[in-house]
């Protein structure tokens, strides 16, 4: 009988701010979707940038006839004696683990089969702009200054790069994207909760007979505020089921999109995407109710 009552209470608080309700679903949902992508791409970073530090590498160019650099244009092109010293010093080096030898010709043909889908760059590129190099992988990838160091401004050497540069400034944009997407779940987050605490408080004033009726047969406290703090809590939890369809979907869409673009290695499990839907939930819920719990206590008085 009591969860009867308790269960049409809720039902006529729903139903009396309707409007008001969908607008805290709605905000919730919104809140808790930009929320659980910040954490969804904060994970895919973390585990894109624990794979690709592993495999930092140096890319040594040689200068070549149309090398532009003051340094070759002096110096002239790579002979092949500058090959064979540059080459047998990198081996002697025991931070490296492997040097390869790349002539123009292979470096024209990787050239073409990574940037295969972005054809006018291929197109506007000749066989031959793309220097012979050396690729070095590194015992400890973490000691990529040393080894560049000690071939920059070398005969024979153009430029020396790392990995390390270029995935700083990727994730440099994903990270702006995560912390973008958090800002502003907070933001919504906290309007969420003045929304929420309004709607209850609107509630519990077109309630007031009830809940005065209440008191006088000896309602506890806890009987009284349950139903409000349940239609919080289910406003929490609706908008957290919806918010859950965006989360996947930033999962298979955004996410995937960037294993195409950036290849890793490393892919979210679906057990990663749960525990965010399963957070994502919890904290729309706990939001809601202790939202309503706050509100409650000063406006009932009870």
């Amino acid at each position: 009988m009591r969860a009867q009552f308790v269960l049409s209470e809720i039902w006529i608080g729903l139903r009396r701010n309707l409007t008001m309700t969908i607008a805290v679903i709605t905000t919730v949902a919104i809140s808790l979707a930009l929320f659980g992508a910040g954490m969804l791409i904060n994970q895919q970073v973390s585990a894109m940038r624990g794979y690709w530090d592993e495999r930092i590498s140096i890319t040594i160019y040689l200068c070549t006839e149309s090398s532009p650099s003051t340094h070759c244009v002096e110096n002239g092109p790579a002979t092949d004696e500058d090959r064979n010293s540059i080459q047998a010093d990198l081996e002697a080096m025991p931070e490296v683990a492997d040097v390869e030898y790349v002539d123009q010709a292979q470096a024209w043909q990787d050239f073409q089969g990574r940037f295969a889908n972005q054809q006018a760059l291929v197109e506007a590129t000749k066989e031959g702009d793309i220097p012979d190099n050396f690729r070095v992988q590194l015992v400890d990838p973490s000691q990529y200054e040393k080894v560049q160091e000690s071939f920059r401004n070398r005969a024979g050497v153009d430029m020396v790069s790392n990995d390390k540069d270029v995935l700083d400034r990727f994730f440099e944009l994903f990270d702006v994207l995560k912390w973008s997407a958090l800002t502003v779940a907070v933001v919504q987050l906290a309007a969420a909760a003045l929304l929420i605490g309004n709607t209850i408080r609107l509630s519990a004033y077109s309630r007031r007979r009830e809940t005065g009726i209440m008191r006088l047969v000896g309602a506890s406290n806890f009987y009284i505020q349950l139903p409000f703090l349940l239609e919080g809590a289910i406003c929490g939890l609706i908008g957290g089921i919806i918010a859950s369809g965006f989360i996947v979907a930033t999962r298979f869409v955004l996410l995937d999109k960037i294993q195409d673009w950036f290849y890793s290695g490393v892919q979210l499990s679906t057990g990663a995407l749960l525990s965010v839907i399963g957070m994502s939930i919890i904290l729309g819920v706990l939001l809601c109710a202790i939202a309503s719990f706050l509100t409650l206590r000063r406006y009932l008085r009870v």
